[in-house]
């Protein structure tokens, strides 16, 4: 049997490659208009950058994370030696945590200077069971605000990313932003301890996972998917009755920046979201599409106050969230919404026979030379059978050389949306594209 993808991946061929590529630069436009810059972090880090940053206790460190190691690292893995820490490696689950770590080990970020901002996209890997919109290899769109604290920058991003999804083509009746504070470490111990009590005085409804969160990390249990969890966890205390005056301030004044910019939200207090560095606002946007199933998250974030001090030693605020690509597809394609980007192609120049294609090669040249997008039929083709992969590709127009216009050192060049034609000289035929 020929060699398949990996489970969980897929290949992005030229008409999903071009509509990735139109997501990613429509989102960097749209956040460059709020002063995010691009940056790109490695694909892998130390492993001990995610344990620390996103949490021992979670499903995407405890179970989900691709270990990546050398080969002659394992050998010394199966001698039974212990890997340094920066020998120990392991693919990206998320964004945030790289981003983070580049910030600080690049000193961006110190006292007295502005808020560091930065936007990437790339691939992030998780190992998920493989199911409709959740994959192992998937891609996201993110952004990282290191060093405010001010609820302005928390709605601010909330603005953004509501406006970058008007700009993709996501149905705004159909989308839902949910939002929630998770307070600090100054009002969470307490409310983390109401909640473990909780769980455990209801163990015997919870599923062995939420158990076991108990004591490592029971606001997780608000994100369980077990029916008999979900009803039990409806009734457990809230985190917004727990807030201390601080988060209380900070959350009033995000929804009073909301409010004041129109943006419909909905507070839901078991919002959690999956990781464990998240403090105060937290959000998640979801949508209500027919079609995208259980897949109804296509983005979402929060504040991470703690987390430059867990990575680096040194504290910071920050705040960030994460677009889910396969997931905003779906649900463009469910809209009904157009996900295919058509190629671009400039000029095809279509040879009449075999005579005409010594003079064709160069032209072709000469115009992408020039800065146009340019193709030539290359398998002796028919005529008719090259206007129909001028079509194909897209072409703008088709430059047709035969035997008389190459005499005349010129083509009939055709516009393929009016169908006018003219005669062009090959030295005039790169500027008139």
């Amino acid at each position: 049997m020929a060699i398949q993808k990996p489970e969980g991946t897929e290949d992005l061929l030229p008409a999903d490659m071009r509509f990735y590529r139109t997501f990613v630069d429509t989102a960097f436009n749209v956040f460059g208009k709020y002063g995010y810059a691009p940056i790109e972090t490695p694909l892998f880090e130390q492993t001990d950058l995610f344990v620390r940053g996103i949490g021992e206790a979670t499903d995407v460190v405890s179970k989900e994370m691709f270990t990546a190691i050398s080969a002659a690292n394992m050998q010394k893995v199966l001698a039974g030696e212990k890997l340094r820490a920066k020998s120990r490696l392991s693919l990206r689950p998320e964004g945030t945590a790289g981003t983070v770590r580049a910030i600080a080990q690049a000193g961006l970020v110190g006292q007295g200077t502005a808020p560091v901002k930065f936007t990437y996209a790339g691939p992030m890997f998780r190992a998920e069971r493989p199911q409709k919109g959740r994959l192992r290899q998937f891609h996201q769109v993110g952004v990282e605000c290191m060093g405010a604290d001010a609820p302005s920058i928390d709605a601010e991003g909330i603005i953004m990313l509501m406006r970058f999804y008007e700009e993709i083509g996501i149905p705004m009746d159909k989308t839902h932003l949910l939002i929630n504070s998770m307070g600090d470490e100054h009002c969470r111990p307490e409310y983390r301890e109401k909640v473990r009590t909780y769980i455990l005085d209801h163990e015997d409804r919870m599923c062995d996972d939420c158990r076991r969160r108990a004591d490592a990390n029971p606001l997780r249990a608000f994100d369980c998917k077990e029916e008999g969890c979900r009803a039990v966890m409806a009734d457990a205390p809230k985190v917004t009755d727990a807030l201390c005056d601080e988060c209380k301030s900070h959350y009033a004044q995000v929804k009073a920046y909301l409010d004041a910019a129109g943006i419909v939200y909905e507070e839901d207090p078991t919002l959690v979201r999956g990781l464990d560095y998240y403090t105060r606002t937290v959000f998640e946007i979801q949508v209500d599409i027919e079609g995208m199933g259980s897949n109804a998250a296509i983005g979402g974030g929060g504040r991470y106050d703690g987390l430059m001090k867990e990575i680096s030693g040194k504290p910071a605020p920050g705040f960030g969230f994460a677009i889910g690509y396969e997931r905003c597809r779906l649900a463009l394609e469910a809209a009904g919404a157009a996900t295919a980007v058509a190629p671009a192609c400039d000029l095809f120049i279509a040879c009449v026979d075999d005579s005409t294609r010594a003079a064709a090669f160069p032209l072709v040249q000469a115009c992408r030379d020039a800065g146009a997008s340019a193709e030539v039929d290359h398998q002796s083709r028919s005529l008719k059978s090259q206007f129909k992969l001028a079509d194909k590709l897209g072409a703008r127009k088709v430059a047709v050389l035969g035997p008389d216009e190459a005499a005349k050192g010129a083509v009939n060049l055709r516009d393929m949306a009016t169908h006018e034609e003219e005669i062009v000289a090959w030295t005039d035929l790169p500027s008139r594209l």
